[in-house]
């Protein structure tokens, strides 16, 4: 499985940022995909989750600024963010979790500036 992430880019506090990330080879039908963010110098954190169900899950610190959604046809996962802040900055990488495999995409920078 591979996973291509993009969108990310320099935002301003306040601004919005919509990251893609498409998955493509064998893929079991039955998966999570999720977004997960690294900021400088500290360990990588489940920012949103969902299932094939239509099941989703996020870190406290982005619920009601963010939201995760999936085109299963397609094996898409987006993430969009709204009213970001400097402490969303950080790499942000996608997740698809099957079968008790994972495999991650390379990550998308994301900067916001105050």
């Amino acid at each position: 499985v591979q996973l291509q992430a993009s969108g990310g880019g320099l935002v301003q506090t306040g601004g919005s940022l919509r990251l893609s990330c498409a998955a493509s080879g064998s893929i079991f039908p039955i998966n999570v995909m999720g977004w997960y963010r690294q900021a400088p110098e500290k360990p990588r954190e489940l920012i949103a989750a969902a299932s094939t169900s239509g099941t989703t899950n996020y870190a406290d610190s982005v619920k009601g600024r963010f939201s995760i959604s999936r085109d299963n046809a397609e094996n898409m996962v987006y993430l969009q963010m709204n009213r970001l802040r400097p402490e969303d900055t950080g790499v942000y990488y996608c997740r698809l979790s099957t079968r008790g495999n994972d495999s991650w995409g390379r990550g998308t920078l994301v900067t916001v500036s105050s």
